[in-house]
């Protein structure tokens, strides 16, 4: 695959990098592309959504009124579900919406929209993303170095949770950090290490990749 530039957090040039090859031959079609999309979606959703049935809602027990002679049309319950108040036709329960993708697949795609993404010319490789404080101000002038001002949605992938690199970011509401894969922490941080996604790499509309994270994708995901 055709190399690619490494900048520094000036936005300076400091080399290049040669990608592998597995970005442009993975074997991917837009379906399994489409397939992790949804699994991830899907799996997110918590499914404790719960409504209910006429025999749920209370009251009802007794006929409304009597069968005949009142000229209205007959009733059993004043729970039905054309009441007001009235329990639900379909009444939606718990359930699990998980959807499973496999391993190959769900790689396969994260490879391919990245792939797609560096060919769109929508990534910039740094050589370190790494800063002294947890400063926001920081974070934006690195970006802006890279003539990443103002773009609606961008994502950061590092290769290994810092605590201080996320803090420059979590503040700008356009930025998500995610981390490479083989990434771990323990304790609270463990729910920020989340690895990228697909969808992440889908909606992103830039992709800020630190070098050392670009080969762990190349180790782990593009073999």
């Amino acid at each position: 695959m055709a190399d690619i530039q490494v900048k520094d957090k000036g936005g300076n040039a400091v080399g290049t990098r040669t990608l592998s090859d597995a970005f442009a031959s993975v074997g991917v079609s837009m379906t399994s592309i489409h397939r992790a999309v949804v699994a991830e979606e899907a799996n997110k959703r918590q499914g404790t959504q719960s409504a209910r049935t006429r025999s749920e809602v209370r009251g009802g027990g007794r006929k409304p009124y009597k069968q005949k002679k009142t000229g209205n049309a007959r009733q059993g319950s004043i729970r039905a579900p054309h009441y007001a108040h009235g329990g639900m036709t379909f009444a939606v329960k718990p359930r699990d919406y998980e959807k499973k993708v496999n391993k190959k697949e769900r790689r396969g795609a994260i490879v391919a929209a990245l792939g797609a993404q560096v060919d769109a010319g929508n990534v910039s490789v740094v050589d370190t993303i790494a800063f002294a404080e947890p400063k926001t101000k920081d974070a934006t002038t690195m970006l802006e170095a890279l003539g990443l001002k103002g773009q609606r949605r961008v994502l950061v992938i590092l290769p290994a949770y810092d605590a201080v690199t996320y803090k420059c970011f979590r503040n700008l509401p356009n930025v998500t950090v995610r981390t490479a894969p083989a990434s771990s922490a323990d304790g609270a941080d463990a729910a920020k290490t989340q690895s990228f996604s697909a969808r992440d790499v889908l909606v992103a509309h830039k992709i800020v990749l630190a070098q050392d994270a670009l080969t762990k994708i190349e180790e782990v995901w593009a073999k």
